[in-house]
């Protein structure tokens, strides 16, 4: 049996989180008068997006919660450490402000959706908060495309690991095998569901990353507009990949 359904990452595949953190932050740093603690904007989007990182990945590690990781990328940026919880959150709702000013869809999302609304049906899979990505998607005019939505802040596990994708699996009552997962790193996206059993697609739009060695890599693609095709002919029983 072929794929049924198109699970998706949103930030970085569907929603262009890239360029809206980097609007957003400099717009945000400008009110708060906060450009000149650095070198250059540069230095500072820089810093913001290590930081980022670096709290992202203790939340994905089960370290602190989704709304502590918050307060602390404030604290770490700011070099302010007994920041209050209030104070830090005041100063992130502001940068928020800023952010979602700034969203916007990659052009080549709603064709694609288009072109897949009757062969397969569509979730989303996120590392985020069921909260963030539901209002985002529904602001984005694109929540009603998804059937199922689930996030690592609540699922209480977070991709790569194989029971963050088969958790969504089982919300579509659907074998692995049978969904294709579309996300845009290399590894916690492509090889994480590559490695849980599922039609694994990388969308690498810059080029950037290094792709994951061979085994249990991910089909490469430049734009999603190359997934219909690559969802009719199942690359994973016999047809040639096109992982590059």
């Amino acid at each position: 049996m072929g794929i049924r359904a198109v699970l998706w990452d949103v930030d970085d595949t569907l929603f262009d989180y890239t360029s809206a953190d980097r609007a957003g932050m400099r717009a945000h740093l400008v009110a708060e008068r906060l450009l000149e603690r650095y070198g250059s904007v540069e230095e500072a989007l820089t810093h913001w997006r290590r930081t980022t990182d670096t709290q992202w990945a203790r939340f994905s590690a089960g370290e602190v919660t989704f709304e502590e990781q918050r307060r602390d990328r404030v604290r770490v940026f700011l070099d302010r450490p007994r920041l209050t919880d209030a104070e830090a959150d005041a100063w992130f709702d502001r940068y928020l402000g800023h952010y979602e000013a700034a969203w916007a869809l990659f052009p080549d999302v709603l064709p694609v959706l288009d072109a897949l609304a009757v062969s397969h049906r569509h979730a989303v899979l996120s590392n985020s908060s069921v909260t963030v990505q539901e209002r985002k998607l529904r602001a984005l005019g694109v929540r009603d495309r998804f059937e199922v939505l689930l996030c690592a802040a609540e699922l209480g596990v977070s991709k790569p690991e194989a029971r963050a994708f088969h958790a969504a699996c089982d919300a579509l009552e659907l074998a692995p095998h049978q969904v294709a997962y579309v996300g845009d790193h290399p590894d916690i996206d492509g090889r994480g569901a590559a490695e849980a059993g599922l039609l694994s697609v990388w969308i690498d739009r810059d080029g950037v990353h290094t792709a994951p060695e061979a085994g249990a890599a991910p089909h490469r693609i430049a734009s999603l507009a190359e997934l219909p095709a690559l969802l009719g002919a199942d690359t994973r029983f016999g047809a040639p990949s096109t992982f590059g």
